[in-house]
C-alpha cells in the first residue's frame, strides 16, 4: 500500500541513510509508483514515501512560505468547502489542485490534525518549535506499523519496510497468529509480527530530540458515542442533508475516476443522491466465470438507468491460470493480512486500474448502518493445528467478545474496518485510490445519532434512493431488497435471491460434512451449476478441488509446510486429501494454512 516509511534516530546519517533507501525500496511495488526521501539532520528525521503518480498526495514533501514547516502525507483528505480560500485570504500560497493547503492547516488550526477528514497518514516536522508530530486519521485506516528499537524509532505504510533493515523481528507472534486463525485478521492494534505494532487510530504522537514525548490522541469515539438519539424522520432528515452533501467531494482530484457498482443499495445511493456526475465517470462490476452474478445484471439495470457505461470484469481462466502468482503476491502485499483467497481482489483490482485509477466504493456503508457485524471468531477443524496454539485461539474469542460490548457504531467503524477490513483495502490500493464516501466524518458521527430502538427507522438507504431517484429504487436489489411498492412478487422475489444467496455461500463454504459427501455423490451431474455464480465470482471449494488440486497439493503436502511449527502434520494431509477427494468441505481451513505458508516462506524463511 502507498505510504509513507522511515525512522527517528540519532545515529549517525551515513549509518542511516541506506537503511532509508532500503525502506523505501521495500514498498515500491509499481511503475507508476513514484518515490523520494526527505532528511532533517539536525532533528534525526529520516522519512520517505511511495505514492501513485498524479495522486492526491503525489508532490511530496509539503513546505510553508517560511520553510520552518514540513509535511509528508500520504492518503486522501477530503476538506470542507471553501477551506482553500478561506487559506488564500490568509496570505498562504496554494497549488490548485492537491495538498499543498494542508500545510497551512497545521499553521493556522492548533488542534491539527483534528480537523482533517480521510484516511491518511503523515510526518510533519516544525523547526520553529524542534518538534516532529507522526500522526494518522481517526479510524487508522490508512495503516503506519511501528517498531520501538533501541537505537531507533521506525515506522512504515507496510511491515515489510521495516523487516528490511530489521531482519530479528521476522517471527510470528503466537498472540497475533492465534487471532488470524480464529478471527482472519490480526486484533487490537496487534501485527503478525512480534514487536511491531499498528499506530492506534487518531494518533497525535510527539518527538523532540529523536525521541518520543507524547503519545497522545485527538479523537475518541466517545465524543460521538454522547450524541443525543433523533427521531427516525429527523434522523433521516439529518442523514439526507449529510449525504448529499458530503459526496461532490470524492468525485474530484486529477485522475479519472470510476464507480465499482455493485447489487446491493450502498453505491446505489450514491448515484441517487449525487445529481451532478463526470462526463466521464465509468462504471464497473466484478463478475464470475459462470454466468452473469446478480452484482452484474442489477449494477447494469442501474447504470443503464443514469446513462453511465458499464463494463464487468471477470474472474475467468486466465485468473485460475495465474492464480500461483496472484496469491503469492497478494500475501505478500499485504503481509497476511489478507488471505490468498483475496487473489482475485489483486487480479480485479489491476484490470480496474486500466479503466480508472480511482475506484469509488459504498464499502462500510450497510455495515455501519446496521451495525452488524462482519466477522466473528471460528475455531478451526480439530487436529489441523498443534495444542500449543489453542490457548491463543481461545484468548482470541475472548478478546472479540470484549471488544463487541463496545458501542457497535464504534466497533463497526474504529475496530472493524481498520482490522478486519484493511487488508482488503490495502491490497486494492496498491493499484487503485479507493474512496468510500461512508467513512466520511460527517456520515460516520450522523450514524451514531440512529434512533435508540433497532429498526426504528428502517433502511435509511432505500429513502434516500426513493428520494433521489425515484427509478432507481424500482430495481430490486442483489438479494431482493427494494423494487416496485405493492406487488405480491416482491415478497416472492426476495425470497427466492435469498434462497439463492444463502444456498451459493453454503454450497462453497458452509456445507456440513456429511452434506458435501452426498455432494461428491452427485459430481458426475455437476450440481453446482445449480449455485455457482449467482451472487458471487470466486468459488474455492471448487477450484481448489479441481483446477487448483496440482497447486494445494505441491504447496501443502510440501515438507517445508508439514513441518511448521503451528501445524499438525497429519491434519494438514488428512485436510487437503478429504477435500481433494471430495469427501469433505475444507475450504476456510485451507486458506488460512495456504495464507501462512506463503507469508512464511515470503518473510519468516527469509531470516
Amino acid at each position: 500500500m502507498p505510504g509513507i516509511v522511515g525512522f527517528i534516530t540519532k545515529m549517525p546519517r551515513d549509518s542511516a541513510e541506506p537503511q532509508l533507501r532500503r525502506m523505501v525500496e521495500a514498498i515500491n511495488h509499481e511503475s507508476f509508483y513514484t518515490t523520494g526521501t526527505w532528511i532533517e539532520e539536525s532533528m534525526g528525521v529520516y522519512v520517505g514515501w511511495a505514492l501513485q503518480k498524479n495522486s492526491f498526495s503525489d508532490r511530496q514533501p509539503l513546505i510553508n512560505e517560511r520553510q520552518d514547516v514540513v509535511l509528508v502525507f500520504s492518503g486522501e483528505e477530503y476538506p470542507e468547502p471553501g477551506t482553500a480560500d478561506r487559506l488564500k485570504g490568509r496570505g498562504h500560497q496554494l497549488e490548485a489542485k492537491g495538498p499543498s493547503y494542508l500545510v497551512h492547516l497545521y499553521e493556522e488550526d492548533p488542534s491539527f490534525p483534528a480537523g482533517l477528514n480521510g484516511k491518511f497518514h503523515g510526518l510533519l516536522i516544525d523547526r520553529r518549535q524542534a518538534k516532529v508530530v507522526l500522526f494518522n486519521d481517526r479510524y487508522g485506516m490508512h495503516r503506519l506499523s511501528f517498531h520501538e528499537a533501541q537505537d531507533a524509532f521506525y515506522f512504515g505504510a507496510e511491515v515489510k519496510a521495516i523487516l528490511a533493515v530489521r531482519p530479528e523481528l521476522r517471527t510470528l507472534d503466537p498472540r497475533g497468529l492465534g487471532e488470524f486463525v480464529a478471527c482472519g485478521c490480526v486484533l487490537e492494534n496487534r501485527t503478525l509480527f512480534k514487536q511491531i505494532q499498528v499506530l492506534p487510530p487518531a494518533s497525535r504522537w510527539v518527538f523532540r530530540n529523536a525521541e518520543i514525548e507524547q503519545k497522545g490522541e485527538y479523537f475518541q469515539p466517545k465524543e460521538w458515542e454522547a450524541q443525543s438519539s433523533l427521531s427516525p424522520d429527523d434522523y433521516y432528515r439529518e442523514m439526507r442533508d449529510c449525504v448529499c452533501g458530503i459526496l461532490p467531494r470524492y468525485f474530484n482530484g486529477r485522475q479519472d475516476i470510476a464507480i465499482s457498482l455493485t447489487g446491493g443499495l450502498d453505491t446505489r445511493v450514491i448515484l441517487a443522491c449525487q445529481k451532478s456526475l463526470p462526463a466521464s465517470l465509468l462504471c464497473y462490476t466484478y463478475g464470475g466465470m459462470y454466468r452473469d452474478c446478480r452484482d452484474v445484471v442489477v449494477a447494469r439495470q442501474v447504470a443503464n438507468r443514469r446513462g453511465l457505461a458499464h463494463r464487468t470484469i471477470t474472474a475467468g481462466d486466465a485468473f485460475l491460470e495465474r492464480f500461483a502468482e496472484y496469491a503469492q503476491r497478494t500475501v505478500y502485499l499485504t503481509e497476511g493480512a489478507v488471505g490468498a483467497d483475496r487473489a482475485a481482489d489483486l487480479y480485479f483490482s489491476e484490470k480496474a486500474r486500466e479503466i480508472a485509477p480511482v475506484r469509488i466504493v459504498g464499502t462500510y456503508g450497510s455495515e455501519l448502518l446496521s451495525q452488524a457485524p462482519t466477522f466473528k471468531p471460528r475455531q478451526p477443524e480439530p487436529g489441523l493445528f498443534h495444542r500449543e496454539l489453542l490457548p491463543h485461539l481461545q484468548q482470541a474469542t475472548l478478546t472479540y467478545a470484549d471488544l463487541r460490548r463496545e458501542h457497535p457504531v464504534t466497533f463497526a467503524a474504529f475496530r472493524q474496518s481498520p482490522w478486519w477490513h484493511h487488508g482488503v483495502v490495502a491490497l486494492e490500493q496498491t493499484q487503485l485510490t479507493v474512496r468510500s464516501p461512508f467513512l466520511d466524518n460527517a456520515f460516520v458521527q450522523t450514524v451514531f445519532r440512529s434512533p435508540k430502538f433497532a429498526g426504528a427507522s428502517g433502511d435509511v438507504r432505500l429513502r434516500l434512493i426513493r428520494e433521489g431517484d425515484p427509478l432507481l429504487a424500482r430495481i430490486r436489489s442483489d438479494r431482493g431488497v427494494g423494487g416496485p411498492d405493492g406487488q405480491l412478487s416482491s415478497m416472492a422475489f426476495r425470497w427466492l435471491h435469498e434462497f439463492t444467496f444463502k444456498a451459493e455461500y453454503a454450497y462453497d463454504y458452509g456445507m456440513p460434512q456429511w452434506l458435501a459427501r452426498i455432494d461428491h455423490l452427485f459430481s458426475p451431474f455437476h450440481l453446482e451449476r445449480l449455485f455457482l455464480g449467482r451472487h458471487k465470482f470466486a468459488h474455492y471449494r471448487v477450484w481448489y478441488r479441481d483446477f487448483l488440486s496440482s497447486y494445494l497439493q505441491e504447496m501443502l503436502l510440501d515438507s517445508r509446510t508439514l513441518t511448521r511449527p503451528y501445524l499438525d502434520r497429519e491434519g494438514v494431509c488428512d485436510m487437503v486429501r478429504d477435500h481433494l477427494r471430495g469427501h469433505r468441505n475444507n475450504t476456510l481451513e485451507i486458506h488460512k494454512v495456504l495464507t501462512l505458508e506463503l507469508l512464511h516462506r515470503q518473510f519468516i524463511d527469509l531470516q
